[in-house]
């Protein structure tokens, strides 16, 4: 804890001095006359209630490539093309784990019931998992050196591993050790001699049910080998005509099926191995002229046998005829003489089916098919003639629709989880099995540190999931489609169709009040939608209002004109007393192309329980130009108030009375404040950028160049940029104009040596930005031509990468040293965009007495503005009376762009913004009690009985943060956040019930800054920026959380509270539960009596060191897992070794003592127990006679 002293009043700062060196020098304060008046504020936050680490992560895994079952057990291992591995059980049981190569995960085997798993990676290297630990870790590694791995088979109860190359080889690995047996199955060997060709790689391992000591291999080439581990020679050789993409048995080891390139599946019989019993096409016709049609390769195919029917399930992927171009991908399961043909999705990456008993001897009776799909997950009830899917516990459709933008609130209203989830369940979808999700392994309680968390995220559809967050656990509650307040957007033509969004409603960012329940949504078409909510049905009119927030990108702007004429053209737009707009879509005069708006439902429309809209706000096309992206919202339910703004103005909108009520330029709002010098700018028209950004990314060659390039040292990378979709002008010079931000932000955060934000100026170190005066220097609005992006982002949050105001000055070439600059005011102009807004209580100009509803307002430039607001307190008043503006409060700067606003009271609590408490708008009307609005407060006088009035206001940039006293707007506290990157996200929070400045930048790291006196206590370099996405959608929320999107299918949480780190291991579900194994079914005296049981072999006599010998070490390297490496590293220490073996052996000793103790502790009680009841026999019997015993 620290405790320090402010001088609150009495400080001498003339009115020019906002700006001063003083207050923007790194680590300094401004300097203070004496005053009795002083403050104590308890900071109780240290640096030791601060870890980062990972939670957990939610959704479906990224490009899968592997599946894998444990049928004891019940959890599913999915592997990744990252690297990534999934495990999943029941609910509340996910855990994810990282190989720290990176390296695709080709194949996965679980050690059935012995809670480990088995990766083959693509860098072939095997690893066994731990699953017996919440946290799974890597005990073993196993690199092969000479050859790649193709293939891995592990028996049940088994320690050899068989392992399959691409040269054709097996090898046997020993899973205890981990190291190779000298025991090889060469190819030269398995094949005759006098076969000429290479057979391939092999793509099929597993031993005969009949006999364990028979190998099954197969090859690419279409060569089935059956070896024998005891002769170590090949029992049968089967060649086929057609490659081979995999083999199952039939559980008595008679016969087995294989699936073939050319869509056939082939039966064969032990009893005779030269041609197969069996051939069929199950999806090939035969034509006309005799001839059967192409097929696809059958990729897979499982032949399982049920106890309640004689007939086989034989399931199998892919096999579909040519002859149709975009069939969907199928699984088809034959049974008997039905064929059904279930159409996925998405490509199939694998399946498995999920049997009753883990022996391959047993009748198998499946149950359920697991099938993993590119981009979804779904299991099939077997069970049921028509084959259902069981309904999927796991959040695996947060992508459903590419993820745009994403918002947490931590410790919600405890009462919006249940109503949410109430209204969402009526709209659930049917028709799934009746059973129960058969992937039910692990345990998972509810943890003690419990609260009501929502996860909201906006899609590029234009709908918006509500999450239920809490408890670690992931379920959706609710989905709210804002395309349903449009009409459907017809065909546009022309320049207009060059322009036409491809995804005209998604959602670009939200404002969400839980306590009032007001929602408030942008879309990508410059639009806003203010939603209510009500647990009744509702017939509303939606009422539209348009306006024009557009700049006039032709005409030169001068000093003295944009002190006077606003940015657009129809000056009724600035009027208070603006009268509500009709319903649809207004064309005011002198718009061109304002059809090219969305629609709004003209007539009364039927809304559901839930959020029903009733405001939408568009901003109108100008000229046949777009309107600019909004770049910030807020809504504040209290004073009925909806603001927004963009690269050009501002607009304030009353949602109570439906009018207008600001509409301004960026400019105008300074008024006679203005701090910069305007200047003319190029006469350039700006076009917009139409490069797409919903795509998941998708393409491997633009995500290895984010991986290898840094994001803070790299040069523009042509590579990406030079698309001609890209560039439609080849002109070197506007090149920058024509990126997409969210690529610029990436790779341009370096421009000379200094590094960066698009949405920034260059500001020298420790000096303030120009003021305005006679001789001062001249400063200049934008970079070169930044046009906002016209396409739904996926992962986008576009406050982020706005299009303005960046240079390409260092810090050394900046306009403060020299003005002799190559960029001059030519290749800027006048544009600066509001970047975030936030309405509270505060003092809007120095002379205010009482705190009253003010709008804060921060610009791309680093200045803060405070536009007070007057409204009436009485609640018809309210809803009559128009509510007046005065954007001439104070005005404040910083470096950077500004990202955040909080209010302070003197003793350093968080002043929470006021809000109006639900009501539901169509709850029937009682005469008795009339409905009244009923706000709740927080103004910073209710908690100033100590210290007077006045608060404490937080401003933070993309470079420093500083606390100001209000209402005398004086800098108490600045800090230089960074100096080579910028804040990509800021947020004030509370942490161990205190609050503190979270601070998210560009170059990875992750800040936290105590409140009030900015006194860094957190600086981790937790997460290299090589992908956008996280940038576009890291949020911070109360409680040590945060969120962001680790790739387009999957929410990343972490936390930076060492109270939840410590608590995490308590709220991870457990992997591994202790089951015992099913025994083997007792097959009767007369089947084996007659040869049917199945033989066993001893694997360790055939592959252990004694028989089989060492493996060439050059072969393949052992690497031992963290905990091997750590014991070895304190072995290799000396004298720290030692200690370490000494504690190490002191803790066993001590457990063996303990262990003893309570061993010495039982036996005496058994001891005591045996004691008395033989005292007891003997009392009963000593009277007796020996004849009555």
């Amino acid at each position: 804890m620290k405790k320090f002293r402010k001088v609150l009043d009495g400080l001498t700062t003339s009115p020019g001095t906002i700006g001063s060196p003083t207050c923007g020098s790194a680590a300094s304060t401004p300097t203070a006359a004496p005053t009795p008046r002083e403050i104590d504020v308890q900071e109780m936050l240290v640096s030791e209630n601060f870890q980062i680490c990972k939670t957990v992560r939610h959704g479906f895994p990224y490009q899968p490539t592997a599946l894998a079952f444990d049928p004891v057990q019940k959890i599913v291992a999915i592997g990744t093309r990252t690297g990534g591995i999934r495990i999943l059980g029941r609910p509340g049981v996910d855990c994810y784990c990282q190989h720290e190569s990176g390296a695709a995960v080709l194949q996965l085997q679980f050690l059935i019931n012995e809670g480990a798993l088995v990766t083959a990676c693509a860098d072939d290297t095997l690893h066994l998992w731990n699953l017996r630990q919440r946290r799974p870790a890597v005990l073993h590694s196993l690199k092969f050196n000479r050859e790649r791995i193709t293939f891995c088979h592990l028996p049940f109860q088994s320690k050899w591993l068989y392992v399959g190359t691409e040269r054709g080889n097996t090898h046997i690995v020993n899973i205890e050790s981990f190291i190779l047996s000298g025991y090889v199955i060469m190819w030269n060997k398995a094949i005759e001699l006098a076969t000429k060709t290479h057979p391939g790689p092999v793509v099929h391992l597993s031993d005969s049910p009949k006999d364990e000591g028979k190998l099954l291999i197969g090859f690419e080439s279409g060569t089935v080998v059956q070896w024998d581990l005891r002769v170590k020679k090949a029992d049968f050789r089967i060649y086929y005509d057609e490659a081979i993409h995999s083999v199952s048995w039939h559980h008595e080891g008679k016969q087995f099926m294989c699936s073939h390139s050319d869509g056939s599946l082939t039966m064969w019989n032990l009893r005779n191995t030269t041609k197969p019993f069996q051939i069929t096409f199950p999806h090939g016709k035969v034509g006309k002229d005799g001839r059967k049609e192409s097929c696809k390769p059958i990729l897979k195919v499982e032949y399982k046998t049920s106890r309640n029917s004689s007939e086989p399930f034989i399931i199998f992927s892919g096999g579909l005829s040519y002859d149709k171009a975009g069939r969907r991908p199928t699984l088809t399961i034959m049974h008997g003489k039905a064929i059904t043909v279930l159409e996925m999705d998405h490509p199939i990456v694998e399946f498995m089916v999920l049997c009753e008993t883990p022996y391959n001897n047993e009748i198998q009776e499946p149950y359920a098919v697991v099938v993993l799909l590119e981009k979804d997950f779904i299991v099939v009830d077997l069970t049921q003639s028509n084959f259902p899917i069981f309904e999927n516990p796991y959040p695996m459709d947060i992508h459903e629709s590419p993820v745009t933008c994403t918002a947490y609130f931590a410790d919600c209203p405890p009462d919006i989880i249940p109503i949410l989830y109430s209204i969402g369940a009526k709209n659930k979808k049917t028709g799934y099995s009746q059973k129960e999700w058969p992937v039910s392994g692990g345990t998972w309680t509810l943890g003690s540190q419990t609260y009501p968390e929502i996860i909201i995220t906006g899609h590029a559809d234009g709908s918006i999931k509500f999450w239920d967050a809490s408890a670690i656990t992931l379920q959706m509650l609710y989905k709210l489609k804002t395309s349903k307040v449009f009409e459907k957007p017809k065909p546009s033509e022309g320049r207009a169709a060059d322009l036409a969004e491809e995804d005209p409603f998604a959602v670009q960012m939200v404002s969400w009040c839980p306590h009032s329940r007001v929602f408030c949504v942008v879309g990508i078409s410059a639009h806003v939608i203010l939603y209510r909510f009500s647990k009744y049905d509702g017939n509303t009119q939606i009422v539209s209002l348009d306006l024009r927030l557009q700049g006039d990108g032709e005409d030169p702007v001068s000093p003295s004109e944009t002190e006077n004429n606003p940015c657009f053209s129809d000056p009724s737009c600035h009027s208070p007393q603006h009268p509500p707009a009709s319903p649809g879509c207004g064309t005011p005069d002198g718009a061109k192309d304002s059809n090219q708006c969305l629609k709004v439902k003209s007539r009364p429309v039927r809304m559901p329980p839930g959020y029903q809209a009733e405001l939408v706000v568009q901003l109108l096309w100008v000229d046949g130009e777009p309107p600019q992206q909004i770049t910030s919202l807020d809504v504040n339910s209290a004073y009925g108030l909806l603001a927004f703004g963009n690269c050009n103005g501002l607009a304030v909108v009353d949602y109570i009375q439906k009018s207008i009520l600001l509409c301004m330029s960026t400019l105008d709002l300074y008024g006679a404040a203005d701090p910069y010098q305007r200047l003319t700018r190029s006469p350039r028209k700006n076009r917009q950028s139409t490069s797409g950004l919903t795509e998941l990314t998708d393409n491997q060659v633009s995500m290895d160049m984010e991986r290898s390039k840094s994001p803070t040292s790299v040069p523009y990378p042509t590579s990406i940029h030079n698309d001609p979709r890209i560039l439609p002008e080849p002109v070197a010079s506007l090149r920058a104009s024509h990126y997409s931000p969210v690529f610029y932000l990436l790779d341009n955060d370096h421009v000379n040596g200094h590094c960066t934000s698009p949405t920034s100026q260059p500001c020298s170190a420790g000096k303030p930005r120009l003021p305005v005066g006679p001789e001062g220097p001249r400063l200049t609005r934008r970079g070169p031509g930044r046009p906002p992006f016209r396409k739904a982002q996926s992962a986008a949050c576009m406050e982020i990468s706005l299009p303005v105001s960046h240079t390409e000055e260092s810090r050394e070439n900046s306009f403060s040293r020299s003005r002799s600059s190559s960029v001059s005011s030519i290749d800027r102009d006048t544009k600066e965009a509001v970047t975030t807004l936030q309405f509270g209580e505060s003092y809007g100009r120095k002379n205010d007495a009482l705190p009253s509803p003010c709008l804060w307002v921060g610009t791309s430039l680093g200045v803060a503005l405070l536009i007070p607001i007057s409204i009436p307190t009485d609640h018809e008043e309210r809803l009559e009376e128009a509510l007046t503006v005065g954007p001439s409060g104070g005005v404040l700067m910083l470096k950077g762009s500004i990202l955040r606003f909080a209010s302070l009271d003197c003793g350093g609590s968080l002043i929470q913004s006021p809000y109006e408490v639900w009501r539901d708008p169509n709850a029937p009307e009682d005469p008795d009690r009339p409905r009244r609005r009923k706000l709740v407060n927080f103004s910073p006088s209710s908690s100033q009985e100590a210290c007077g009035d006045g608060h404490l206001a937080v401003v933070c940039s993309e470079k420093q943060a500083k606390v100001f006293l209000m209402p005398s707007q004086t800098c108490l506290f600045v800090h230089n956040i960074t100096e080579s990157s910028f804040v990509l996200r800021a947020d004030v929070v509370s942490v161990c019930n205190s609050i503190c400045l979270a601070c998210f930048c560009a170059n990875g790291h992750v800040m936290t800054l105590s409140l009030p006196s900015l006194r860094p206590l957190m600086d981790v370099n937790y997460l290299p920026l090589t992908d956008m996405r996280i940038a576009r959608t890291f949020c911070f929320t109360n409680g040590g959380q945060a969120l962001y999107l680790s790739s387009p299918t999957e929410v990343q949480r972490i936390t930076y509270s060492q109270e939840m780190c410590d608590n995490l291991q308590e709220m991870l579900g457990e992997l591994f539960t202790p089951i015992e194994t099913p025994e083997a079914q007792n097959r009767g005296f007369l089947k084996g009596f007659f040869g049917g049981n199945a033989q066993n072999v001893d694997r360790e006599e055939l592959f252990g060191e004694a028989a089989a010998g060492k493996a060439s070490r050059s072969l393949a390297q052992h690497i031992p897992g963290p905990a091997g490496m750590e014991g070895m590293k304190a072995a290799a220490g000396g004298v720290v070794g030692d200690l370490a073996r000494a504690r190490i052996a002191l803790d066993e000793r001590g457990q063996r003592l303990g262990e003893l103790e309570e061993r010495t502790a039982l036996m005496m009680t058994s001891a005591e127990t045996f004691s008395k009841h033989a005292h007891e026999l003997m009392l009963k019997c000593k009277d007796k006679k020996w004849y009555q015993l």
